[in-house]
């Protein structure tokens, strides 16, 4: 039996869902549905095809989500590989590159590649599909997941079908029609025979190697260069910068999915009807729509209170959250910023992402709350001269070996022990207890125990950005300046 691999591919930022989704920390490590990251959830459709040979997933990212990544996939006692593209290239190369991966070992899988930032509610549904469309992509097919229609949406592309196959419904495509006025939509959904573009796809890693040959030799040059100039640090795949930036930017879907319906010297084109509670989750309004809601159509997480509401999406991640006599409105709360909009126009906050870029608010980057490779910390406070955060450090964990020319830190621990390394000396502090890290000192901080070292820092001094690091050791790989 053939091999069936998971590709995950996990980029792009979702601005359309802030302040949740944020450049460095986007949609697809949030929790919407349950306490699985989007990421986990859909690594998590695979559990139960007890009667397909899963191989370990591989999963696609940016180079500043690796080690996040890595700590989802632990949880979930999941061993996969990460690939990291250096620079973002859209999705034909990122599969290109997972192509090559797959077939590293000289084997041949069938390949299901999936987003990693959607939402499918009915799993066995969806498990149906792909059992379906294991036999079409082993036989040399290229598959596509077509979404049964319920609207004439104007944010998706469609699929028309073609000639009937009769393997689970599946069709060949006839042609793929970008995103259409509603017009367009409404004849399209009357008409029973165009179906919403998901972007989940199947195929073998070799029928892909060719037909990006054949359609793109310019992707696959570039890509092939690249992995064969890259090495293997763990789990982590890392391509050759330097030639993967010579690589264009193309989708699957332009720069192979759409030739397949009119070249005949290329490999099948055929979808696969889906109904199973599909959503890309691009907007605040699409995640509403598939969230379980009250018998008033409110959809409600957090610190929330609802009086007199109707189709009211209201999110608290900090705060309480009171909402009276409105509709059709979207409340989104977060500790550094708060989300007000009417539910018809949830797409247009991509506009306030972009004008907090061009005013240098971090905001549109970063939540108050920063993930790192060894932890993660809190900004609790910040005034002129001073900024307090909240550290927590996973047992075993070490941050860098690092000194700052422009603040000095106070560390109080809460919980566990810290080892300290302050110039050449190194101690412990325990609860209760504190140290002073002067300016321009050498310092690093470790967690030797086997619980979360908590610990508030003080900061002070004439500049307190981030980029105020000077890092001499980093067993993380991070560059040392």
């Amino acid at each position: 039996m053939q091999s069936l691999v998971p590709i995950v591919l996990s980029g792009g930022s979702g601005t359309r869902l802030w302040p949740l989704s944020r450049q460095k920390y986007p949609k697809q490590l949030l929790s919407f549905i349950g306490e699985d990251s989007l990421l986990q959830a859909t690594l998590r459709r695979m559990e139960g095809l007890t009667d397909v040979e899963l191989g370990a997933p591989l999963v696609i990212c940016n180079e500043e989500y690796r080690f996040v990544i890595a700590e989802q996939l632990r949880l979930m006692g999941t061993k996969g590989n990460i690939l990291l593209e250096p620079v973002g290239r859209n999705t034909a190369p990122a599969l290109t590159l997972a192509a090559l991966a797959a077939m590293r070992d000289g084997g041949d899988p069938v390949l299901l590649v999936m987003p990693a930032d959607h939402v499918i509610v009915d799993v066995p549904c969806f498990q149906m599909a792909i059992r379906a469309g294991m036999g079409l992509a082993a036989g040399g097919a290229v598959v596509t997941f077509g979404i049964t229609p319920d609207s004439p949406e104007t944010g998706y592309g469609y699929i028309e079908a073609g000639e009937a196959l009769g393997k689970g419904g599946a069709s060949r495509i006839a042609r793929f029609v970008e995103k259409p006025d509603r017009a367009t939509a409404q004849t399209y959904l009357e008409t029973g025979s165009y179906f919403w573009n998901s972007g989940l796809f199947m195929m073998t890693a070799s029928v892909w190697l060719a037909v990006i040959d054949a359609c793109r030799p310019d992707i696959s040059t570039a890509c092939r260069a690249a992995w064969e100039k890259g090495v293997v640090d763990g789990d982590f795949l890392r391509v050759n910068k330097e030639e993967f930036l010579r690589c264009p930017s193309d989708s699957i879907d332009y720069a192979v999915m759409e030739r397949l319906a009119h070249d005949d010297s290329l490999p099948a084109g055929v979808f696969i009807p889906l109904s199973a509670g599909w959503s890309d989750v691009g907007s605040w309004d699409s995640l509403w729509q598939v969230l379980p809601k009250d018998h008033q159509g409110n959809v409600s997480q957090g610190d929330v209170l609802l009086n007199d509401c109707r189709n009211v999406l209201a999110l608290s991640e900090h705060r309480l959250v009171a909402c009276v006599g409105i509709e059709d409105m979207v409340v989104i709360e977060t500790p550094d910023a708060i989300l007000v909009a009417h539910m018809n126009k949830t797409q247009h906050v991509k506009k306030i992402v972009d004008d907090l870029k061009r005013k240098g608010r971090p905001e549109s980057e970063l939540h108050r709350k920063v993930f790192r490779p060894w932890g993660w910390y809190d900004g609790v406070d910040s005034g002129e001269r001073f900024q307090v955060k909240r550290i927590v450090v996973k047992p075993g964990a070490s941050l860098s070996l690092q000194m700052h020319h422009h603040r000095a830190e106070h560390w109080i621990v809460v919980h566990g022990t810290a080892q300290v390394t302050r110039g050449d000396t190194t101690y412990l502090v325990s609860e209760n207890e504190s140290t002073f890290i002067p300016l321009g000192t050498r310092h690093r901080l470790q967690n030797p125990g086997c619980v979360p070292l908590e610990m508030i820092e003080v900061q002070s001094g004439s500049y307190l950005g981030e980029d105020d690091i000077v890092r001499f050791e980093d067993v993380y790989g991070r560059k040392e300046s």
